[in-house]
């Protein structure tokens, strides 16, 4: 392995895709990985030639995911893995495709639209002893990091109030012709979730990664409120952890001034955190009958985790393609460990997997069937 990148392979990510390109781009920042292969879009014409676009060799711009799969594992340079960026209904299938290639993976939220479809890659991942990768990218900002560190060493003490929220308003009205918008609306393509599914599961996934404890259960209500919307558009979420913690989430991609409101806040006996994804270089920390502290990432008292995720000096700011940065550096460290036969850094394996991908499934169902019983109290498996 050394002296060569990984070779990445990207399943979706075509012309007009947002997230695609951020994978691209992200995927280059460690200078860890090059693209070496894709199946960008449906069409397998536009396919083609969006990956010659990219500089791709004609004989890696495939016309399918499947055909892709097949003929990478028989390539002497066969990618190291692939990256599935594809609207939410094509997760699973790809990634079971490629995983019974023998190849790694490296997939968007939601990893499937059901918990038995997540289960069964869970399944299929643990048979292959293959590194999987969830690209919750969010987990990987360094001031999430130094949370983390702080909460398990104690700085807080025993957890009392868990509050994430997710607050966006680009869908606050119809948005007809909108690539994204519109199969994020389409339940056969994004799922029966809405807000739920697209933007809850990040602030969940927040809230356990940073506290390390998982909700017992939840009580849900969702929403509608644009017209003809076939899937909820907000989301209420009230959470019981084990012990006397309690937790609210609130999502909502029709929260007019709001562009990408993630935070976090967690409150303990003895001081309290506050991080938003919208500052992402500074944590507040207040610790009790204290003045409350502003933590600068990159300055004096940063845990090792959240100095293994930074790349700039303090003052140069840092945030979303880091994010997604790390997440592919922690993908480097992963494959290549299992390459070589060895144990990875075990910092690597802070990043989310394939049991992540599970526990996401769960909580939606759990929210799904909370709402449909009028907000009742229900178990995350």
């Amino acid at each position: 392995m050394t002296g060569r990148r990984l070779r990445l392979g990207m399943v979706g990510g075509g012309d007009g895709a947002f997230i695609g390109g951020v994978h691209r781009m992200a995927a280059r920042i460690d200078d860890c990985w090059e693209l070496a292969a894709g199946a960008f879009q449906s069409d397998p014409a536009r396919s083609r030639a969006f990956g010659t676009s990219l500089r791709l060799a004609p004989d890696r711009c495939y016309d399918d995911f499947r055909s892709m799969a097949i003929a990478e594992a028989r390539r002497a340079d066969r990618i190291d893995a692939v990256a599935i960026v594809t609207p939410n209904y094509l997760h699973a299938p790809v990634a079971f495709a490629f995983l019974d290639a023998g190849i790694a993976v490296i997939c968007d939220k939601p990893m499937a639209t059901s918990s038995a479809e997540a289960e069964g890659l869970l399944a299929a991942v643990q048979e292959s002893g293959l590194p999987f990768v969830l690209t919750h990218n969010y987990s990987a900002y360094p001031m999430v990091r130094q949370a983390r560190a702080m909460i398990e060493a104690g700085e807080l003490g025993v957890l009392r109030v868990v509050h994430a929220e997710y607050a966006q308003d680009w869908l606050a009205s119809q948005l007809s012709g909108n690539k994204q918008a519109d199969w994020r609306g389409d339940p056969a393509r994004a799922g029966p979730a809405g807000a739920l599914g697209d933007i809850a599961t990040h602030a969940f996934h927040l809230a356990e990664f940073v506290t390390g404890v998982r909700a017992t259960s939840l009580a849900c209500e969702l929403s509608t409120f644009v017209a003809g919307r076939k899937v909820d558009d907000n989301a209420h979420i009230m959470l019981r952890f084990p012990g006397a913690s309690r937790g609210l989430l609130w999502a909502s991609q029709v929260a007019i001034g709001a562009a990408n409101g993630l935070r976090l806040r967690v409150m303990g006996e003895r001081g309290g955190l506050d991080w938003s994804q919208e500052t992402p270089d500074e944590l507040r920390f207040t610790p009790i009958g204290e003045a409350t502290r502003t933590l600068r990432r990159g300055g004096p008292g940063m845990s090792h985790s959240a100095k293994r995720a930074t790349r700039l000096p303090a003052g140069h700011p840092e945030g979303y393609l880091e994010g997604f940065a790390q997440i592919y550096a922690d993908a480097s460290e992963l494959i290549r460990a299992h390459i070589e036969s060895r144990p990875p850094d075990p910092q690597a394996a802070l990043t989310p997997g394939v049991e992540d991908g599970v526990r996401s499934s769960r909580f939606i169902e759990a929210a799904l069937r909370s709402a449909d019983g009028d907000g009742s109290w229900t178990p995350i498996p």
